[in-house]
């Protein structure tokens, strides 16, 4: 019997399965819960560090911390092979290469750090080394305008320099062309696993990427190779690299998974929106369109004041209470209660006062879904940190189970059956993938109106057409 393999996946936010499916999602990593996602049949694991809302020094000792974890465990579990994937944003905001080089510290060396943004899914491909969104390059976009993940160019090797601080010169950084990966997908990837195996001192490779077949060659030579490799990516890798097959669910058994009572009728859902990028506004203005969405917002100004202010708890409480009974008075009007943070982006004196005031409104809108959970037959989370911290906090989790993707790119992840609120479906959704109709989509399928009109050919279930173009910065 072949010993076992395992790619884990070190997610910088609950987003990064947006490709695969059936496996296990960790939001902590004690010896227990570690040791049982490892023995979890999936070849995939995903560690949900959260660190691409967290300052540098915290996400690398964050890092750090589950590298030492597993350190410990890979072994216990008898994991004889593994590799590992850093899953970042595919619009090239988070900590590189501060992750990358935690990783190769503690759990090095490797071959090479490869590295590999393109999410094809949504867009995002890599041609001649330059990196794209939508056939546009990113550093054109709103996404390099990012407060805190900034940056001044789309040429992969440039952008390494850039954001190595000069460390690694745009000179020293490889690059792995597509007209390489289409050859050794004819050949098989001998030449390019021995390629692999003869590099030094762990190069920084920028990997090209258009079609899937592309990746599927690269992962080839990859699992061929002797010596592992660390890779910084995006979602498409993953799916590369795991091989899975389709499936089991189509967006109508994932949608089906929707709670009920004990009569057998549909429990109500809830929708967070908690990502203020214009894509996220307009998403936001399609689903209120629908009559029976109410919508219950959270003014941001007014929660920066309070926290500004004295007595910050005592007020944010009192605010609280009056948020939670809006949703509740819409959940016995029979309608979908829309939790949306207020549209556009204050000011903040600092980074670090911009992250206080995200997380602020993360976990106030954590702890009122939580209060509505044992209600609710399924919620949608729009934005990474606004998710993590509904799972984590809210509610509490240790982990979560993939189930598969509703729409390109959605998640659609269960409670466990013995947690708090048991089988619940939380569908994670970027806030930077779509289009202006996708929130709207996702809840007609949750519904149970998977035809309903609008629904385009690629959003239909099984569809691998991009996500459509997205807008500036996901947060909470």
């Amino acid at each position: 019997m072949a010993a076992p393999t395992k790619i884990i996946v070190i997610d910088d936010d609950p987003t990064g399965s947006q490709t695969v499916h059936s496996c296990p999602l960790l939001l902590r990593w004690d010896p227990a819960i570690l040791a049982a996602g490892l023995k979890h049949p999936s070849p995939l694991l995903f560690l949900l560090a959260n660190t691409r809302g967290l300052a540098p020094q915290p996400a690398a000792d964050r890092v750090r911390e589950i590298c030492r974890a597993l350190a410990v465990a890979l072994p216990a579990a008898g994991i004889a092979r593994w590799w590992l994937v850093s899953r970042g944003d595919s619009t090239l905001r988070g900590h590189f290469p501060l992750e990358v080089d935690v990783i190769a510290a503690e759990l090095g060396p490797f071959a090479a750090t490869l590295l590999i943004p393109a999410f094809l899914d949504g867009g995002r491909t890599t041609v001649g080394g330059v990196h794209l969104l939508n056939g546009q390059p990113v550093h054109e976009t709103p996404f390099a305008s990012d407060g805190l993940f900034g940056y001044g160019s789309s040429d992969l090797a440039a952008w390494v320099e850039e954001k190595s601080g000069g460390r690694i010169p745009a000179a020293d950084v490889l690059r792995l062309e597509g007209a390489e990966l289409d050859r050794a997908a004819q050949d098989g990837g001998h030449d390019l696993a021995q390629w692999l195996d003869g590099l030094e001192h762990q190069p920084v490779v920028a990997v090209d990427a258009e079609r899937p077949g592309q990746l599927a060659a690269l992962a080839g030579a990859v699992r061929a190779a002797s010596r592992p490799v660390l890779s910084q990516s995006a979602a498409s890798w993953i799916q590369a690299l795991a091989a899975l097959p389709p499936q089991p669910l189509d967006a109508a058994g994932l949608a089906g998974l929707r709670r009920r009572d004990r009569d057998g009728a549909p429990l109500p859902g809830l929708v967070l929106v908690g990502s203020h990028v214009p894509l996220a506004d307009a998403q936001l203005a399609a689903l209120l369109a629908e009559p029976v969405c109410g919508l219950v917002e959270l003014d941001v100004a007014k929660v920066q004041r309070v926290l500004e202010g004295p007595a910050p708890a005592e007020l944010l409480a009192s605010l609280e209470r009056s948020w939670l009974a809006q949703l509740q008075a819409l959940l016995a009007a029979g309608q979908t209660p829309v939790l949306a943070t207020s549209r556009g982006e204050l000011g903040c004196a600092s980074p670090q006062e911009r992250r206080r005031l995200g997380d602020a409104l993360a976990a106030l809108m954590a702890r009122l879904a939580a209060a509505l959970a044992p209600r609710l037959g399924y919620v949608i989370s729009k934005g990474g940190i606004t998710t993590h911290t509904l799972l984590a906090d809210g509610l509490a989790l240790a982990a979560v189970e993939l189930q598969g993707q509703l729409l390109p790119g959605l998640s659609l992840v269960l409670t466990p059956a013995d947690g708090p609120v048991p089988g619940l479906p939380v569908l994670t959704f970027p806030g930077n993938l779509g289009e202006a109709d996708t929130l709207r989509q996702a809840w007609c399928w949750m519904e149970g109106q998977g035809s309903a009109p609008g629904l385009g050919a690629s959003d239909q279930p099984g569809s691998s057409a991009p996500a459509g173009p997205a807008a500036s910065r996901e947060a909470a």
